[in-house]
């Protein structure tokens, strides 16, 4: 589109991939990405942390928790580093920690709004979380903010970071805010500390899921969200686990079916499947024994061969299971879909 206006700015420029701007930027907040991008323009000099808080007007805590988020995409990496793997164990620890937590009654909240009138840290706190949410609160809000602190014992750094966070993805609703508080509680998230950890793995796998969707230039819909919660933390499985049920997806259907990811991920989680070895180890079985079923004409999947039981292994019921995940869910989305329902899990 021609406006008549000629590019001032053009030339000495900075090269930005598109992958940082498709994937890794829309999941970052503003602060975030213009740390990125200064050290982009800075590449190959001496930088230091209060360099850059100096030319962008930000706190050294501001600019070493944006580097810390890099670090954690992947995208930074500390000289002499090899970087920090993602332990596998641990998601599934929070995911069983999850599933255990009861959230507390809220209560009388007006007995706790009079109870907290005096606490200092309190009254600061709820000063703070408005400037980064840039809004007067009214009176759920604050008796909301007032349930996280007193009932749900967060600390008031905790709820900053929990204000931060949610802004910086465009969200100030007291609803949603509310829900990722709850979430932290069950993970067993105390501090700013854990809850960054934890919103910058999010954030990394959430992105990956997308791109190996080919969804760009839009956040995840709430069911696509519901879905890969399921995944990442109630199954507990890794990144590439659930890209590689992505990528199979892909494949099959043509589309982004969550739904059909779904059903492979459930499958491979009955199955016992930890790692992507676990994925070619059942991926041979099955190949075996559909050799074998046609090398015996005649003989269902029920009737006696006269071969010994296979021997055990770590799969659960793994000789039992032997059906291709990827036919059974496609006939199961051809069902739904000649019922009236989509293919893509939304409403």
């Amino acid at each position: 589109m021609n406006l008549g206006m000629k590019n001032k700015m053009a030339f000495q420029g900075t090269v930005v991939s598109n992958a940082f701007i498709d994937t890794y930027m829309t999941a970052a907040n503003g602060e975030y990405v213009k740390v990125f991008l200064y050290l982009l323009r800075h590449e190959g000099e001496e930088v230091t942390v209060s360099a850059i808080a100096d030319a962008l007007d930000h706190t050294e805590a501001d600019v070493k928790r944006a580097l810390a988020y890099w670090e954690e995409a992947g995208l930074l990496e500390r000289e002499g580093d090899g970087g920090r793997p993602e332990s596998r164990q641990s998601a599934e620890k929070e995911a069983a920690a999850a599933r255990d937590v009861e959230i507390p009654e809220e209560g009388n909240s007006c007995d706790r709004m009079e109870r907290l009138s005096g606490d200092e840290e309190f009254t600061a706190l709820l000063y703070a979380v408005q400037q980064y949410l840039g809004k007067t609160f009214t009176q759920i809000e604050c008796e909301k903010f007032a349930f996280f602190y007193d009932g749900l014992k967060m600390s008031g750094d905790l709820l900053e970071y929990l204000a931060e966070y949610c802004a910086g993805g465009g969200h100030s609703s007291i609803r949603y805010i509310e829900k990722v508080a709850l979430n932290w509680y069950q993970m067993g998230i105390h501090t700013r500390e854990e809850a960054r950890d934890y919103t910058m793995r999010y954030s990394r796998d959430t992105s990956a899921v997308m791109k190996a969707f080919g969804i760009t230039g839009r956040s995840p819909a709430t069911a696509e969200t519901e879905f890969m919660k399921r995944w990442f933390k109630e199954f507990g499985f890794d990144c590439k686990l659930v890209t590689e049920a992505c990528g199979r997806t892909i494949k099959a259907t043509g589309t982004a079916s969550f739904p059909y990811a779904d059903k492979i991920l459930t499958g491979w989680k009955e199955a016992g499947v930890k790692t992507l070895g676990d994925v070619e180890e059942l991926d041979r079985r099955r190949q075996a024994s559909k050799r074998q079923d046609r090398r015996e004409p005649g003989n269902g999947r029920g009737q006696e061969t006269g071969r010994k039981p296979a021997g055990s292994n770590r799969f659960k019921n793994f000789e039992e299971r032997t059906y291709n995940y990827e036919d059974y869910v496609w006939e199961d989305m051809r069902r739904r879909q000649q019922k009236g329902g989509r293919m893509d899990g939304t409403e």
